[in-house]
């Protein structure tokens, strides 16, 4: 019931428009990949996603951001079952918590996941994403059996501004791309780039 009314809000404060262009909404195990401009990101995807579709499917976010504060805790553990990371690579440089391993166990325990390759919210994102950190790229080596559906979000960084706590109620859209596979032949660099570019081309305004 939470859950519902969550996303009832989410869509109430983003006006979120969905397109599915190059998939339909299928309970598939999926990982999406999107641009990253505003804290909102991954709870306007999630709540953008038909309800038994979103039961299955955890989005990744920071710890740190995630995991100050009882309301956006709660949110974050009992709520939206975040896969939560640690950003700060002293944290896991001797092997534990690393996100790779994190988030290969949500996967291997049956669920679907939300992720931005990014690795940080970018000004200027929604013009198109920034490059790739290799994440995606080793997620999809070590676990080839989900598909890789990229999403471009669109406005929700003026809804939710750097530095700002309360919303401002606008327009926005995810729009949904064609899901994408990783030969065995191609190599890290070309993968992140066509990812990349992936989402890029999902975006309506681009001509702008």
């Amino acid at each position: 019931m939470t859950a519902d009314i969550l996303c009832f809000v989410m869509k109430i404060i983003s006006g979120l428009q969905v397109r599915w262009r190059g998939c339909t909404p299928e309970a598939k195990q999926r990982v999406y990949f999107a641009n990253h401009t505003s804290h909102l990101d991954f709870m306007a995807l999630w709540a953008a996603l038909p309800r038994d579709i979103r039961r299955t499917v955890r989005p990744v976010a920071a710890k740190d951001y995630w995991d100050r504060g009882k309301i956006k805790s709660y949110l974050a553990h009992k709520v939206i079952r975040a896969v939560l990371i640690e950003r700060q690579k002293k944290v896991y440089h001797h092997g534990e918590n690393h996100p790779l391993d994190q988030m290969l166990a949500a996967l291997r325990e049956g669920a679907s996941l939300i992720i931005f390759p990014e690795g940080t919210r970018r000004d200027g994102g929604e013009k198109g994403p920034g490059p790739f950190k290799s994440g995606l790229y080793h997620l999809s080596r070590e676990y080839p059996q989900a598909e890789y559906v990229p999403v471009f979000l669109n406005n929700l960084s003026r809804i939710l501004p750097k530095g700002e706590f309360l919303p401002v109620p606008i327009i926005g859209s995810a729009v949904f791309g064609a899901p994408l596979a990783l030969p065995a032949d191609e190599s890290k660099e070309d993968f992140l780039a066509r990812a990349r570019q992936a989402v890029a081309e999902l975006n309506d305004e681009s001509d702008d």
